[in-house]
């Protein structure tokens, strides 16, 4: 019989939290191989938006306040591209299931900061765009008119 899941990642909500089947140090190695930027969905996204817009934009601009993955600089217009997992979509859901309070204050931090940082670019007259990582996967071409509605 089929566990009832109640979204559509079929992830279920409603278990408990359990142990931590590695080490601390091999949970630390393996983690540490995450990458910040330069993932395979946002890899993926930035061809087909290449594809649909001919506007020039800029990738991982440092020089902006939150380092935006992609940046329309002659628009003011940022976009972060949003893992569900780092930066904490729907996460009073799944905070429970969490290892330790380590990772649930880490991604805590992570959705105050940006937060913060769309505030301060949109006090400084920039559009910002945020993408989530299951919007992309769902629907890559909807997550584009996002963009394409912003630049207009």
């Amino acid at each position: 019989m089929k566990k009832k899941t109640n979204n559509y990642l079929n992830r279920n909500f409603k278990k408990e939290r359990s142990k931590d089947p590695l080490t601390k140090k091999e949970r630390s190695k393996r983690m540490s191989k995450i990458k910040s930027r330069g993932t395979k969905f946002e890899a993926d996204f930035i061809a087909v938006l290449k594809k649909r817009t001919r506007k020039k934009f800029k990738l991982n601009a440092k020089e902006i306040k939150g380092k935006p993955d992609i940046v329309f600089m002659r628009n003011k217009v940022c976009v972060f591209l949003d893992s569900d997992f780092w930066h904490g979509w729907q996460f009073p859901r799944w905070k429970h299931l969490l290892k330790n309070d380590f990772w649930a204050d880490k991604i805590n931090r992570n959705r105050k900061r940006d937060l913060k940082v769309k505030r301060c670019l949109t006090k400084q007259g920039w559009t910002v765009v945020r993408i989530w990582e299951h919007e992309i996967k769902k629907d890559v071409n909807q997550s584009i008119e996002k963009i394409i509605g912003a630049l207009e």
